[in-house]
């Protein structure tokens, strides 16, 4: 079978290199053309477009990146029909994934959505174009199924978290190599995600390394997006206390003690891993403004806290999200008395998740599918 696969962000070049691996195992005649990035890529050569050049942050950013938006969006119409897959699979990403899936599914190819957008957050309008345009939606957190089932009557496929798999199935590091290899001392490890754009790690960095003085018992190492080069970041490290890893994020947090986590994929990644963390997220204004006019019926913006439907983590959101602030929080976390009851909290999140299996479950689904 002939798989085309559109994935614009890190997150679902992961999930997408998993999800081919495990359609590899279905599926051994298998051939893949995608969007996506270096993972995916170590599975199938045959990467079309890498997500470093699709991915534009805000409503203003979007706006002023339009034209080449459109252009992606013709290009990858055309380069479709000229592969004329079995199947297209979307993996999250719904600005650009939608527009395509409505496109396909006129032209009759077959559309399966591997992640959900988070249409329970905002713009839930868009229930209409996914019952319209996706023939097979497989969800990743337990709420989404009651959600799309129960109040839209469209049915889903739950099929567990991919995260849960990704950090199983890594290698272990073994902590004093990687300390070794970045030249670290014996310190406890506070980690700092501050995301994978351009535009987000101006804004969450700076203020993250604001409060690095105020710990000179720990070390602070920064996660490097694989989609940034380290040149990027020397602008913001001016401290010897503060250390740079690249694409390396899974081992950073293996062996931290504490984490400040860019609001997303990472805070779940992190919890994950039974680190504490304090949530932080700061847009542009004018993002800032219009998101908060759009999502008014969500109570937390960490899949975390929304998931386990408590604050579980702290989240300091636009002016919260200050130097005073997170000192508070991080002396907080890194409490022995806290640190339990995260590791506790934790332990009832990935429970709630379903377990292992998501990239073997939906690669079964959509074979099955489209052998009929």
């Amino acid at each position: 079978m002939k798989y085309y696969i559109i994935a614009g962000e890190a997150s679902g070049d992961l999930h997408g290199s998993n999800l081919m691996k495990a359609l590899l195992k279905e599926d051994v005649n298998a051939e893949f053309r995608f969007w996506g990035g270096d993972l995916m890529q170590e599975v199938s050569n045959n990467l079309i477009k890498h997500y470093k050049d699709l991915a534009f942050m805000g409503f203003a950013e979007v706006i002023m990146n339009l034209r080449t938006i459109t252009r992606n969006l013709a290009f990858c119409k055309k380069d479709i029909e000229e592969y004329n897959p079995d199947v297209i699979i979307f993996i999250d990403y719904p600005g650009f994934n939608l527009r395509i899936a409505k496109w396909a599914k006129q032209k009759g190819f077959k559309t399966h959505y591997y992640i959900s957008p988070q249409i329970w957050a905002w713009k839930e309008n868009r229930i209409k174009d996914i019952k319209r345009d996706v023939d097979n939606m497989y969800v990743i957190l337990p709420f989404e199924k009651d959600f799309y089932e129960n109040k839209h009557n469209y049915p889903v496929e739950f099929v567990g978290h991919p995260l849960i798999d990704a950090i199983a199935n890594r290698t272990q590091v073994d902590e004093y190599t990687f300390r070794a290899d970045y030249e670290l001392n014996e310190k406890p490890i506070i980690a700092l995600l501050p995301g994978s754009r351009k535009q987000e790690i101006k804004k969450m960095l700076s203020v993250m390394l604001s409060v690095v003085n105020n710990y000179p018992n720990y070390q602070f190492v920064i996660a490097g997006a694989p989609s940034q080069d380290y040149s990027f970041y020397q602008q913001f490290i001016k401290n010897a206390n503060v250390h740079f890893v690249s694409n390396r994020t899974y081992d950073l947090l293996s062996v931290s003690s504490a984490a400040l986590v860019t609001s997303g994929t990472a805070t779940l990644e992190t919890a994950l891993f039974k680190v504490p963390e304090v949530v932080c997220y700061k847009g542009s204004w004018l993002s800032y403004q219009i998101g908060k006019r759009l999502v008014k019926h969500i109570k937390y913006i960490s899949l975390v806290n929304l998931i386990m439907d408590q604050e579980v983590v702290t989240e300091l959101i636009q002016d919260d999200f200050n130097s005073k602030r997170l000192k508070a929080e991080l002396d907080r976390i890194l409490d022995s008395y806290e640190r339990t009851k995260f590791f506790m909290s934790y332990y009832e999140l990935e429970k709630k998740l379903g377990g292992k299996g998501a990239s073997a479950k939906t690669a079964k689904l959509i074979y099955e599918s489209i052998s009929q």
